[in-house]
């Protein structure tokens, strides 16, 4: 049974943890489906894709059964597991177009991870979230990459030491989220950010998201080279030369739906 259910619609695809019994939480199934949904991305037409969690919440960490296992595992499998897990947020953190997190309910542990490695956060105004890890006699080690790239060192060290939940205005606070809307109007915000992304180029949306992972802690005379052949490149595509065109013709790009 697919744990993931998948909808596109033309240009968007929804994404959503089907495991609402057990609050959407992980387990090696939900990882691999993740993953190779990840992989078969581009190709699918898809330029926006929201990934959310069926009924209360969106993702409340690790799996019990899942972690029972964990429990008995030796050093290498526990490395072979980590290493699935690892391989899944870099897939989702470099997809090749925006990931927008729809996060009601909880997101704790790895389900805090999804909402690190989304490109826009929209969280119900009522959401809670954390890096619990620390509680069980664990470490957020595997999404921390991705978190501390959010949140900054000294969030991190807070949070990660600690161990507590805080809630969604926090986590827009840190920029881990990008918007706190009431549950009722959770969806009508995330679509006005898919309207505004679909008016974007999606050639330059991919190449926006390589440059930001390119120049992020780079001095800008280290990254200059880099940028400025990104410029040039994306200047002379086809996409560029039509996005300028249509700038100055006053009319739309080929690209807006």
């Amino acid at each position: 049974m697919a744990l993931l259910s998948i909808e596109q619609a033309g240009p968007v695809v929804r994404v959503t943890m089907n495991r609402p019994d057990i609050r959407n939480a992980f387990n090696e199934e939900v990882i691999a489906e993740l993953t190779a949904w990840a992989a078969a991305v581009p190709g699918s037409g898809a330029r926006v894709a929201i990934l959310g969690g069926a009924g209360r919440t969106f993702c409340a960490g690790a799996d019990l059964a899942w972690m029972s296992k964990m429990v008995g595992y030796s050093f290498e499998e526990n490395a072979r597991d980590a290493s699935a897990m690892a391989a899944m947020f870099e897939a989702l953190d470099t997809l090749p177009i925006p990931l927008v997190g729809r996060v009601q309910g909880a997101a704790l542990g790895g389900g805090a991870g999804l909402a690190a490695v989304c490109d826009i956060v929209v969280a119900a105004d009522d959401a809670a979230f954390g890096f619990t890890e620390v509680k069980l006699g664990i470490l957020p080690a595997v999404i921390s990459p991705f978190v501390v790239r959010k949140i900054g060192i000294s969030a991190a060290r807070e949070l990660f030491l600690t161990g507590a939940r805080f809630n969604a205005r926090r986590a827009r606070e840190m920029g881990l989220v990008h918007a706190v809307a009431p549950a009722a109007e959770l969806d009508s915000t995330i679509d006005t950010y898919v309207t505004e992304l679909l008016t974007s180029a999606p050639g330059a949306v991919a190449g926006a998201k390589r440059l930001i992972a390119a120049v992020a802690d780079r001095p800008p005379a280290d990254a200059a080279a880099l940028t400025t052949d990104a410029i040039a490149r994306h200047r002379v595509s086809s996409e560029g030369q039509e996005g300028m065109r249509a700038f100055l013709e006053k009319r739309r790009a080929g690209w807006h739906p």
